[in-house]
């Protein structure tokens, strides 16, 4: 199982348009967790972050937390190998990216 997470802008004529699309197990969910983005990532809908823009600072938080603590955040990678530390963040920083890109774009996932 695996999250799709997508930034959708609307073209000229109002059709939608994927400007970012993601994908990453959900084997790192207490990592998430751990820094704070889980909610932001895995159910935006449920904090009501709608928008690229409302995510942005959670994004840059929990990225600075992950980045100031690899050796802590690597504890929750998956045994399996499966969700990884090093995967985590390049998928995080892709997202931040997108927002800062497109604040305007609807946020959108599938679980």
């Amino acid at each position: 199982m695996s999250l799709d997470f997508y930034l959708i802008t609307k073209d000229i004529d109002g059709n939608d348009h994927t400007v970012l699309s993601e994908n990453i197990t959900h084997n790192l969910t207490k990592m998430a967790d751990k820094a704070g983005i889980y909610d932001a990532l895995w159910r935006p809908e449920e904090k009501n972050y709608k928008k690229a823009k409302d995510i942005i600072k959670v994004l840059e938080a929990g990225l600075k937390k992950l980045k100031d603590k690899p050796e802590y955040y690597k504890k929750f990678n998956a045994p399996n190998g499966w969700g990884l530390y090093e995967h985590f963040v390049p998928f995080a920083e892709s997202i931040l990216e997108g927002c800062k890109k497109y604040p305007s774009a609807k946020i959108s996932c599938s679980r």
